[in-house]
């Protein structure tokens, strides 16, 4: 596909085509960074169209490629059994290649578990050759035999209960002929309910063998690292998402009363605060001040202290931390004094934001508008590394709780937010639960184009947003 024109009749007709048994792959080419627009906002710069294609893809539950032989090899997957689970056993007369595809597996969300110490290994390993290994990789050598290898894959069937498909790595050995071999992978193909993936690489001197076994109506995977990277692709693509899901509770009329009376534009503090709390975000109570006795007075009224620091952020630049423009930390009157003066001396400033200090890791949550593709909404490590680390998942609206928790598990930091080195881990029920409002409410409301929500400070007992910005463009 070079462009999806009418991006929610595809999701409509993929979505039905799919839980009546269909499969679908596709290309979506021009996807390059040059396709990327211009944006003040980090949002804004992470919604390139390729990341709504993925969103969209994952969405409709389409299988994403990115050349003819992914989709082909992919393609070639789908004509065999369901993958019903992510272990896998590898068996091969070859070691590196079956390390290779370990590591592709293993890379790509699969699991090849060790079965070493299995209650079955045993018996397996006393009828292979001696040197043979069934420890996963199961390796039974170059003098392997068919007779051996049925053995084998009886085991995988029958005995090894924790293992969900099979990969069988099978080349020339240049002992004996493979028709045996192939001829016994076939009959096993037809018997076996696992899945089980031929890997027969020797295209050239065993060419007749190989095409012996294709007559039969089989695939050859020839490429051990393609199959698992299709493998990983198809296992990784959700089911599609059902057209009505159930979204969290928000006050729709506050929302709508808060939306009609703003202009387009960046929303004023106390507008955007009033559409998260309509919708139950949780935010920090902050207060904004342009005068230094105002300022005083607040502070004196939260009791800053060193057990009740401050936060103190300009208002009116945009990149409040490229300017200088935010203060933590701050415990006394003094502070507060000298830090307001310094604050509004800023370019652009016409106030000061002040608040209690919350604690926590720093998370995200931004969502922007595509005219074609609707919202989509993006989440992940937040705080200044977001530009350069771009460590988010993303989905087109509406995204349930569920599906933002099991998004969140595919972020390379996810272990972050789990808790490491004595760090506090984030609420991922709350931060989900955050995400879906979110979702929620730029459905109630979606005259806004782009919003931020950078950071969020998670621990255990909140997720709060600390910063927002919010453009509507009616």
């Amino acid at each position: 596909m070079e462009k999806i024109g009418d991006p929610q009749r595809l999701l409509k007709h993929s979505r039905n085509l799919i839980n009546k048994g269909c499969h679908i792959a596709a290309i979506k080419s021009g996807g390059s960074a040059a396709g990327s627009r211009a944006a003040s906002s980090h949002t804004g710069a992470l919604a390139t169209n390729d990341a709504a294609v993925d969103a969209l893809f994952q969405k409709a539950g389409i299988v994403r490629c990115h050349n003819r032989q992914e989709l082909t090899t992919v393609c070639a997957v789908f004509m065999h059994p369901e993958i019903k689970g992510k272990r896998c056993a590898v068996i091969t007369h070859a070691g590196g290649p079956a390390v290779m595809l370990t590591d592709v597996l293993s890379n790509g969300g699969m699991e090849v578990p060790s079965l070493k110490d299995h209650p079955a290994s045993p018996a397996l390993l006393a009828k292979l050759f001696g040197g043979s290994s069934v420890g996963n990789p199961i390796d039974f050598l170059a003098t392997g035999t068919a007779e051996q290898l049925g053995y084998i894959i009886d085991t995988v069937e029958n005995e090894y209960t924790d293992i969900d498909f099979s990969v069988v790595i099978f080349g020339s050995p240049g002992l004996f002929s493979n028709k045996e071999v192939y001829d016994l992978l076939d009959e096993k193909m037809k018997t076996c309910k696992k899945p089980i993936f031929p890997v027969l690489p020797s295209i050239i001197n065993v060419k007749d063998e190989i095409n012996d076994f294709i007559a039969k109506g089989r695939i050859n995977f020839p490429e051990e690292c393609v199959l698992g990277n299709a493998i990983c692709k198809i296992y990784n693509t959700p089911k599609p998402q059902p057209e009505h899901v159930e979204l969290p509770q928000i006050d729709v009329a506050r929302i709508r009363k808060t939306i009609d009376k703003c202009g387009n534009g960046y929303m004023e503090i106390a507008d955007y605060n009033e559409l998260l709390d309509a919708a139950g975000i949780s935010r920090k109570k902050s207060v904004e001040v342009s005068k230094k006795e105002d300022a005083l007075a607040f502070a004196k009224e939260v009791g800053c202290s060193k057990d009740v620091p401050l936060v103190m952020k300009v208002v009116g630049p945009l990149h409040k931390s490229d300017v200088g423009g935010v203060t933590l930390n701050v415990k006394d009157l003094d502070t507060v004094s000298k830090e307001f003066d310094r604050l509004m001396a800023i370019k652009d400033t016409y106030a000061v934001e002040m608040y209690p200090m919350l604690d926590g890791t720093d998370v995200y949550i931004g969502a922007i508008r595509d005219d074609k593709f609707g919202h989509q909404v993006f989440f992940g490590l937040g705080g200044i590394f977001i530009e350069v680390l771009k460590d988010v998942q993303s989905a087109l609206a509406p995204i349930t709780a569920a599906e933002a928790k099991v998004m969140l598990t595919k972020l390379r930091g996810y272990k972050i937010l789990q808790g490491v080195r004595g760090q506090e881990p984030v609420n991922i029920d709350l931060y989900a639960d955050q995400i879906a409002r979110i979702s929620a409410l730029v459905q109630a409301a979606p005259e806004i184009a782009e919003m931020d929500l950078n950071p969020l400070l998670g621990n255990p007992r909140y997720v709060t947003a600390v910063d927002a910005r919010i453009r509507l463009e009616k």
